[in-house]
Parts: structure tokens; C-alpha cells; sequence
């Protein structure tokens, strides 16, 4: 039996449509694997959704099966208005046409941030025209009403470039009001990670937890571990786990980095699928 979400569909629709009267909060959703949904007075933010079933199709047949252990927590037709999308990369649990065509018809003025290494690639997957994704380079910041997304290099397994020495893989620190979130998109652990992020001073760090194990035959990530000493390294506040609980073959237990996090002393929160944290 897959997992069910807290809320899904349009209970989770209408518990966003509710929003926060005081200007000085913000809600969080997870939206399973390393989709997130941020809503901050009116404005809605969302972080690498996959919200279909194409990976399972894709490779149904193949060595590698994509056996959906979780149920999907949104129809991505129900989000509606979105004002900032994102795309930290190439691989379809991060950029996958069957959930981002439907957001795009619905939300035609979309800010859709990218890597800018990326870009002929993510224009032929959505089938948007070439200038209408918004490409991010590390080191770089773009202003996009109320918020700021800077580029953060990602190492996924590697810190790859382009030709023009543009990242292929990035994460993002989102600012807005008094908050920086961290999405790390997928990464390891790379030198300078720490330097890079610590001076964001992040409130919120979105990491990874499913760790790197070649066996599986896709690139890795931070493990549970590494995720909960990453948060201590850059002073984060609070860390909120992801890409887990998706797929059978590459996922990790969630109780880890809680036991890890408690032990070591880094505030955490952990999300069920469709869960909100209001801040």
C-alpha cells in the first residue's frame, strides 16, 4: 500500500487557499521528494515539483524500476497562480514536463528559474520558447517581486559546468521579508559548501537524505548524517529533510536523521507528504 499524504488534492488546495491573515508568517508544504510549496503574503513560491507517474512508465521494463512507494500529494493542475517555479536540474524528478506543463498553462507569468547551463535542454522538455525561462548562474541573484533567489552550486555527483563555466546543478537560497530558505536541489558535500552558504545566515535548510550509493546507479545525495552536520556547519535554524519516501530503490528512513538531528543538537522538522509548517 503506498503511503498516503496528510492532505492531497483539493483539501491540500483549499488549506493553501486559507491563507495567513499576519503578514509576518509563511507556510511551508511538501509536496514529496524535493517539491516544495512556499506561500508568503499572497505570493507563492514552488521549489522542484514532480508530480506525475512518468518515471515509473519510463522505466517499468528496465533493471531499474521507479516503483512509487508514496502517493502523489497534488494534481499539479490544481496549483494555480504560482509566481516563482524553479528547476534546480536536468533529471525529471526535478524537471518533468508532465508536471510542469499544466503549472505553466495555469500560470502563464511565471517566474521559471533556472540553471542557465540548462537551458535548450529544459526548453525542449516543457516546450516553452527559449527565452522564457529565467537561467541563474552560482554567484548570481535575480529579484523577482517580493523575493531573491541566488544561485548556490550543486555537486550531483559533481560540481559540472558548461562550456561558458555555467552549473548544471544548482540549489537556491530563496530571501524574502527577514527569511533565507536553502533548497539544496540534489547535491553532496563539496569543499567551499560551507563557505558559500554560512554568510546567508539560512533560516530554513531543505536537504536531501537519501544518500549515495552507486549500487542504485544514480547520482547521490547528502545522507542523513551529512544533511543534519551540514545544518550545524551553516548555522542553520531549522532543517527539513527531503528526497525520501518517493521511489523504492532510492529512498532512506526518516527516523535516521531525527535520531542524528537529536543527538547532535540541530533544530529539524520533519514533513509528512502534504504536511504545512507555518513560521
Amino acid at each position: 500500500m503506498l503511503k498516503a499524504a496528510l492532505r492531497k488534492d483539493e483539501a491540500l488546495w483549499a488549506e493553501v487557499l486559507q491563507q495567513p491573515v499576519d503578514a509576518g508568517q509563511f507556510q511551508l508544504w511538501w509536496l514529496g521528494q524535493s517539491g516544495f510549496l512556499l506561500q508568503w503574503q499572497g505570493k507563492r513560491v514552488l521549489f522542484d515539483p514532480y508530480l506525475s507517474d512518468s518515471l515509473t512508465r519510463k522505466y517499468a521494463q528496465t533493471n531499474k524500476p521507479h516503483v512509487r512507494i508514496s502517493e502523489r500529494v497534488i494534481d499539479p493542475a490544481l496549483l494555480l497562480s504560482i509566481d516563482v517555479l524553479t528547476s534546480s536540474h536536468n533529471h525529471t524528478d526535478h524537471l518533468d514536463a508532465e508536471t510542469l506543463q499544466p503549472i505553466l498553462a495555469n500560470s502563464p507569468q511565471v517566474a521559471f528559474v533556472i540553471p542557465e547551463a540548462n537551458r535548450d535542454f529544459v526548453v525542449e522538455r516543457v516546450g516553452c520558447v527559449r527565452d522564457f525561462p529565467l537561467g541563474l548562474n552560482d554567484g548570481q541573484s535575480i529579484q523577482l517581486g517580493l523575493f531573491t533567489l541566488h544561485g548556490i552550486p550543486a555537486a550531483h555527483n559533481d560540481l559540472e559546468r558548461d562550456a561558458l563555466g555555467n552549473c548544471r546543478f544548482m540549489g537556491y537560497v530563496l530571501e524574502f521579508g527577514p527569511w533565507k530558505i536553502y533548497h539544496s536541489g540534489d547535491t553532496l558535500w563539496y569543499p567551499g559548501m560551507v563557505d558559500i552558504l554560512k554568510p546567508f545566515q539560512v533560516d530554513i535548510a531543505l536537504l536531501p537524505i537519501n544518500g549515495n550509493d552507486p549500487a542504485r546507479g544514480v547520482a547521490g545525495n547528502l545522507n542523513a548524517r551529512e544533511a543534519v552536520e551540514l545544518g550545524l556547519a551553516i548555522d542553520a535554524k531549522l532543517v527539513i529533510p527531503h528526497h525520501y519516501d518517493l521511489f523504492e530503490f532510492n529512498t532512506a528512513d526518516p527516523q535516521t536523521f531525527i535520531d542524528y538531528a537529536e543527538k547532535m543538537g540541530q533544530p529539524y522538522k520533519v514533513l509528512a507528504l502534504g504536511e504545512a509548517i507555518k513560521i
